[in-house]
């Protein structure tokens, strides 16, 4: 059996769903806007256009330079296997294996030496620094605990 519904009820669903879409408008902003994500987002395309420089520079010079020393009608685009009817095109996969290649090589100069030395720096600084730094001043409990245990140590003796 159909149930009829009146106007507010209807309207107190539709107000219901502006209030959550308002509210998981307002948690993405929130997300989105943080400054990790736009770290991320600059991160991203900084990386991407880094790989289609390293692309570039495989497929425009470095590919060409090492089809100098493997000659053939074509450059290493035509590096290819006949099976049957089919070609395996293993140029372009040592194309692309020499691109992965840059890439990781970059990517653990960047990640591994360069932030590991930033690393081992600021240790080296920050221990630099807390030998140089004379000891804080001690508290009035501990001024306090101190007097105590001299009292105690001369009691013990005398």
């Amino acid at each position: 059996m159909a149930k009829n519904l009146g106007t507010d009820q209807i309207l107190g669903v539709g107000s219901l769903g502006v209030t959550k879409a308002s509210s998981f408008v307002k948690e993405f902003r929130d997300f989105a806007l943080k400054g990790n994500v736009v770290d991320l987002a600059v991160g991203v395309i900084i990386g991407a256009a880094f790989a289609k420089i390293v692309d570039s520079m495989v497929k425009n010079i470095l590919m060409p330079l090492i089809s100098l020393f493997f000659p053939s009608e074509q450059s290493y685009l035509g590096w290819k296997y006949a099976v049957g009817n089919k070609e395996i095109p293993y140029g372009l996969f040592i194309g692309d294996i020499v691109n992965f290649i840059i890439v990781a090589l970059a990517l653990f100069l960047f990640v591994v030496k360069f932030l590991g030395w930033v690393s081992r720096r600021r240790t080296a600084e920050e221990v630099a620094a807390a030998k140089a730094a004379p000891p804080p001043a001690p508290t009035k409990d501990q001024e306090l605990l101190a007097e105590i245990r001299d009292l105690m140590a001369r009691q013990s003796r005398g």
